[in-house]
């Protein structure tokens, strides 16, 4: 069987006592992060970040090909969409809305005491989930709000605990945005402390690689 990459921090990030000590922080970040207008002031503090660039080819991980075979058009890749995103108000408003929304509704578990398998990737319809599960609901919620799924990219990296962990990526003109189950706010790449792995491809099945680029800086907020 293969090993799953994804730690035991993939599903366990949110137990009660998490919640209740990281409450404040939250709402902190939120007030500060989350919901200014994304006017041009705003637009351009996200643009000091450098776009976080592929440096090659990579294999998608087992769990996604799996989750491929199984809901095809949600790997369909149709290149006349655009490849980013603008980032108007309306858009920042959508993402954060829909990323806080799937994080409170969906409670972690483990793919093992999930599925009893070590790694399925899926739209965990029952109300519980893994890293990867709360990522692809959020995907879809975007997509059904008419964000291109092209600029939407399922990205595995490494999280302060040295353990696999999966995020989505949001590549829009104001920079490379982070959705995460492990935090409400919505990041620029290179504030979540993650060090960046591989994404998934623009153009197709294929995977691209990040090589390991390192974000320095990890907020409280978790």
């Amino acid at each position: 069987m293969q090993q799953n990459m994804f730690g035991r921090g993939c599903a366990r990030w949110k137990t009660r006592a998490i919640r209740a000590a990281a409450l404040a922080a939250t709402l902190l970040e939120l007030s500060a992060i989350n919901l200014f207008p994304m006017n041009a002031e705003a637009k351009k503090s996200f643009n000091v970040q450098q776009p976080l660039l592929a440096s090659g080819s990579a294999n998608p991980t087992a769990g996604w090909t799996n989750f491929c075979l199984r809901f095809p058009t949600e790997c369909n890749v149709n290149p006349t969409e655009p490849a980013f995103i603008s980032l108007s108000a309306a858009v920042w408003k959508t993402l954060v809305s829909i990323n806080s929304q799937v994080n409170t509704s969906v409670k972690p578990i483990s793919d093992r005491d999930h599925w009893g398998v070590e790694d399925r990737w899926d739209f965990a319809e029952d109300g519980y989930g893994d890293c990867e599960d709360y990522q692809i609901i959020k995907r879809r919620l975007l997509v059904q709000a008419g964000l291109p799924r092209r600029a939407m990219r399922m990205t595995v990296v490494i999280d302060e605990e040295g353990e696999g962990h999966a995020v989505l990526m949001i590549r829009t003109d104001g920079g490379d945005l982070i959705l995460d189950n492990k935090r409400n706010a919505v990041l620029p790449w290179n504030r979540t402390g993650y060090v960046f792995v591989k994404r998934e491809g623009s153009e197709g099945l294929s995977w691209a690689s990040l090589g390991g680029r390192t974000s320095p800086t990890m907020t409280a907020n978790r």
